[in-house]
């Protein structure tokens, strides 16, 4: 039905009115009783063969929802009922902002992808917080944390270090976004040796709590090898947890949209069904040339079932869905899982 009949109606509007408006309408829908309920019938598998143990957290399945979707943990309760085993918010802030100006989210429906140049509109770290406090536990929350657009280079790990104490007894782990192609001063933070030093002071911090939440990174699907060799690197040298394999891509080459569409378009991250391979080629490179040394989490262009699975065979150890989730809808994440059972 949602192929059919929703996602039509849904595309003839602006995707981020769509957003928005998706959002009540689930918000709303699930207020009905009995609703939550049915979708967790219609959408949940709940099978131990699902259940993947890292970081020191326990995932019922290995299926996520990436970033970018539920920014401001509004609605994190209401999307678990989809099936997902776990949820990552943000990219969160430590103050409010509205991003980049409107219009600003685009669809490729050729190419089954999305441009966004969003610009980390969110809330802020204590909105985030305020909606993170009912949660108790139900629900595997990741956090993913950035820095604030007028930010002085100067003072871009203090933000990040602002949003991880706050966060800190609210999610289960946590995500350096470090490798959106729609905040400024991108060049900085994919630099290595500045990777080292924001890394070293999160850890600084994560180590004087009584309990340590795991630390991963996210990092581009544009990298060469000299580049992911260095990721393996710092990953060696500063233990963090793992790494996010992949954000949105610049890349625009083989796509079907003409170059005067994309043109209008203009500047971006690319996500979906174009970067599928580029962001399994990165994944399976950190697992072949790492021996499988930390946990990978397979993010970029999942349609199907069988793009979850190529992810999984490449080395990831999770994945997450986003866009995705828009093109296919709800139904994915449950057969996605019951691929993954049949597999094993």
């Amino acid at each position: 039905m949602y192929k059919l009949i929703i996602r039509p109606i849904f595309f003839l509007f602006d995707p981020e009115k769509v957003h928005y408006f998706t959002f009540g309408l689930i918000r709303f829908l699930s207020k009905v009783p009995l609703v939550s309920p049915l979708f967790r019938s219609l959408y949940q598998i709940k099978d131990k063969k699902l259940e993947r143990n890292l970081f020191g957290l326990t995932f019922k399945n290995p299926v996520g929802l990436a970033a970018g979707f539920d920014k401001n943990a509004v609605l994190y309760k209401e999307l678990s009922n989809f099936g997902f085993g776990f949820i990552e918010i943000g990219t969160v802030t430590p103050k409010a902002q509205q991003g980049n100006p409107k219009k600003r989210l685009f669809r490729l429906k050729e190419d089954q992808g999305i441009i966004n140049r969003m610009g980390f509109n969110n809330d802020g770290l204590e909105a985030a917080i305020s909606k993170l406090k009912s949660n108790n536990g139900k629900v595997i929350i990741g956090g993913n944390i950035g820095k604030n657009t007028n930010t002085d280079p100067d003072h871009y790990t203090d933000d990040y270090v602002t949003c991880f104490k706050g966060l800190h007894p609210y999610v289960d782990y946590f995500v350096l976004n470090v490798s959106c192609p729609n905040v400024s001063s991108h060049a900085k933070l994919e630099d290595v040796a500045y990777l080292y030093e924001l890394i070293s002071e999160v850890q600084k911090l994560n180590n004087k709590e009584e309990v340590q939440r795991p630390i991963l990174l996210k990092i581009a699907p544009d990298l060469n090898d000299n580049q992911l060799d260095e990721i393996i690197t710092l990953v060696s040298e500063t233990k963090i947890d793992g790494v996010i394999a992949s954000n949105t891509s610049v890349f625009r080459e083989g796509l079907q949209m003409s170059k005067s569409a994309l043109d209008a378009i203009g500047n971006g991250g690319l996500s979906g069904q174009p970067i599928k391979d580029r962001s399994t080629r990165v994944i399976q490179y950190l697992a072949t040339k790492s021996n499988k040394a930390f946990p990978i989490v397979g993010v970029g262009g999942i349609h199907s079932e069988k793009d979850a699975l190529e992810k999984i065979n490449a080395g990831a150890d999770l994945v997450q869905i986003y866009t995705g989730f828009v093109y296919e809808g709800p139904k994915l994440v449950k057969r996605i899982n019951k691929a993954i059972i049949e597999q094993l």
